[in-house]
């Protein structure tokens, strides 16, 4: 097969060797990983960046006046630093450090959903959404006796804007949509999304999990309220994550969790809460993952994220055609502007049986509802097999993984 990349954006075999699980194998053959809309892999300066934390001045945060704390906590208040230059926040304040994607969504509904939303209230979300930008708003609104209203998408995939507009009411207090579906890689017009509730004054969360690390996001830009994203998903350890708020917003809204370092004052009779970033991260921070953060932004930077978005345009082309060519096929987001997502059903086969044959030759792909399963329904299947793309994936994976696929349809057939 010959390869639609015909420029050298960087080096991927040096790029390939920054990833120690890249060099294993799975199953007697050399690991091919297209499970990277799941979590990505590490890169060793991020595995470095932790390892010489716990080697060199493991400490707790902003408590200690000796010095492996203090160098701990300018560490920390650094990886801050840098998620803001990344997203281009105007304040560190603004960036709230939590487990992930689904605690910022969380901390929103939880905080600033239970001050805002009355009863009879609408909250507006889509219908590609992952489990964890659905689920926290029906509790929500289970609670509070309002109503969910669903964005409907067309046969590709894509958002109908003008449905969405149609549904934005007086009533209308929150909006809550995905930056890239996890299931069909589709790219929302999350600027336009943004710009239509605020000229009713309504307050938009993005979900960003799937579009950090794939295209350049500035939340000024975007004019978002609140963006929420995973660390895993960028190169970073697991259980990190950052909320966004806008400081205005979250000067407002009351502690999520509390307990130490979110207060400024505790007596028996009353306690004062502490400024943001702080107030709203109750507890022992996760200082690790807060540092391997801080590396994966080192890392995405020093490769350049317009080189990344376009090595994964090109794989996702590339693969897009290769697919399309077996019998038997059907895509699964067809939007005309996708991320690094490749969703398909096998007409008369299970994607678990795909999955399970591709696994025997060292592809690893993602099988089931992705947390969609709405949007499964909606597209009538029970699930898809997603592979999902990064920057140090190449044309020879693909083209093996092609090859596995065709032989797996060939033996379940």
């Amino acid at each position: 097969m010959e390869a639609v990349i015909t420029k050298k954006i960087f080096d991927s075999d040096k790029v390939r060797k920054d990833f120690p699980i890249l060099q294993r194998a799975a199953g007697g053959k050399p690991l091919v990983y297209f499970d990277n809309a799941a979590t990505s892999q590490k890169p060793n300066s991020v595995i470095n960046a932790i390892g010489n934390y716990y080697k060199n001045y493991n400490a707790n945060i902003h408590r200690g006046l000796y010095s492996i704390s203090i160098e701990a906590s300018e560490a920390y208040d650094k990886a801050r630093e840098k998620v803001r230059e990344y997203i281009n926040a105007r304040e560190a304040r603004e960036i709230i450090f939590t487990r992930g994607t689904t605690e910022a969504v969380n901390l929103v509904a939880y905080s600033y959903g239970r001050q805002n939303i009355k009863e009879d209230d609408e909250i507006i979300i889509s219908a590609m959404e992952h489990h964890a930008n659905i689920v926290p708003w029906q509790v929500l609104c289970e609670e509070k006796k309002a109503k969910l209203k669903i964005i409907p998408v067309n046969d590709k995939g894509e958002l109908l804007i003008n449905d969405y507009k149609k549904l934005i009411s007086p009533r209308t207090k929150l909006v809550a949509v995905c930056h890239i579906s996890n299931s069909l890689g589709t790219i929302n017009p999350v600027k336009e999304i943004v710009s239509l509730a605020h000229e009713k004054n309504i307050p938009v969360l993005i979900d960003g999990a799937q579009a950090v690390h794939h295209t350049k996001v500035d939340v000024r830009s975007l004019n978002a309220d609140f963006y929420a994203f995973s660390g895993h998903k960028m190169y970073a350890p697991m259980g990190i994550g950052v909320l966004y708020g806008k400081a205005k917003l979250l000067e407002t809204m009351p502690p999520y969790q509390t307990g130490g370092d979110m207060i400024s004052s505790v007596s028996f009779e009353k306690t004062l809460y502490n400024e943001i970033p702080m107030k709203f991260e109750a507890g022992t921070p996760n200082v690790e993952g807060a540092i391997g953060l801080g590396a994966a932004i080192d890392y995405i930077n020093s490769i350049g994220l317009e080189n990344i978005s376009e090595h994964e345009s090109a794989l996702l082309n590339y693969a897009t055609d290769e697919i399309s060519k077996i019998e038997g096929i059907r895509i699964i987001g067809t939007a005309e502007n996708k991320a690094s997502v490749l969703s398909f059903v096998v007409e008369g086969l299970n994607a678990l049986d795909i999955g399970i044959m591709l696994d025997t030759s060292g592809v690893a792909v993602r099988t089931g509802q992705h947390c969609t399963e709405p949007l499964m329904d909606w597209f009538g299947i029970p699930g898809t097999a997603r592979a999902s793309f990064a920057f140090y994936n190449t044309i020879e994976e693909v083209d093996f993984f092609i090859d596995a696929l065709k032989n797996a349809v060939r033996i379940l057939k």
